[in-house]
């Protein structure tokens, strides 16, 4: 069973991906994550974010891997652990320049279509219901305001470690102008696929979030 959670920046997919699959036994596919691991492979051989023709080269060099440790999933990148430094304001920043790049979507589907193979697999991005899995047999596409995935992305930075210097109203500023990159790019914008089901999370808990979904997975088992 293939299952696509889509959504907007910072709306609860990746938290809620996770508890899903693990309650289902499911391989969980980070993909807004090796999203993230291109842009600091980028920054880290200091490349421009828009060259596209550099960056996938660096990204082939480097390479881009999902370990679990401590229970959780880790990301990995020439060896490295990288997955706090995906998280970090400026990685945020400049995310959905380099996401828009055609050669690196097209590299990073690719991979995520090999990884979902024949398992059951809980993908979520932005793309997923539309582009990478479009028969996938439930799409959720997660939504909630952007003042309460401010305040979310806050609270995620407090609690991974990452120190930062914005305010919510900061956050908030830069989560809508990303909705505006993600929604309005060229290739594989954010957009909510026909047969999704559509989640408002701005009022629910994580554990609400989780249950709903699960109720929808069962309809298809």
């Amino acid at each position: 069973m293939q299952v696509a959670i889509d959504g907007p920046a910072s709306a609860g997919k990746s938290t809620v991906a996770k508890i899903v699959a693990k309650k289902l036994s499911f391989i969980y596919i980070d993909t807004g994550a090796m999203y993230r691991a291109c842009t600091v492979i980028a920054k880290r051989h200091g490349l421009d974010y828009g060259d596209e023709v550099a960056i996938l080269r660096a990204v082939r060099q480097d390479g881009i891997e999902f370990k679990t440790g401590d229970g959780e999933q880790k990301v990995y990148s020439a060896g490295e652990d990288i997955s706090l430094e995906i998280r970090t304001p400026e990685i945020s920043a400049h995310v959905s320049q380099v996401s828009a790049l055609k050669s690196i979507r097209e590299e990073m589907v690719e991979m995520q279509r090999k990884m979902s193979g024949e398992m059951n697999v809980i993908m979520d991005g932005r793309d997923i219901g539309t582009t990478v899995l479009p028969n996938a047999e439930v799409k959720i596409f997660l939504v909630a305001s952007a003042r309460s995935r401010a305040q979310r992305r806050l609270l995620d930075f407090k609690q991974r470690g990452i120190e930062t210097t914005q305010t919510v109203d900061e956050i908030e500023a830069d989560i809508a102008a990303r909705d505006y990159k993600d929604s309005h790019r060229a290739i594989s914008p954010l957009k909510k696929a026909a047969d999704a089901i559509e989640i408002d999370t701005t009022e629910m808990t994580i554990e609400q979030v989780v249950e709903r979904i699960l109720s929808e997975i069962e309809k298809k088992l």
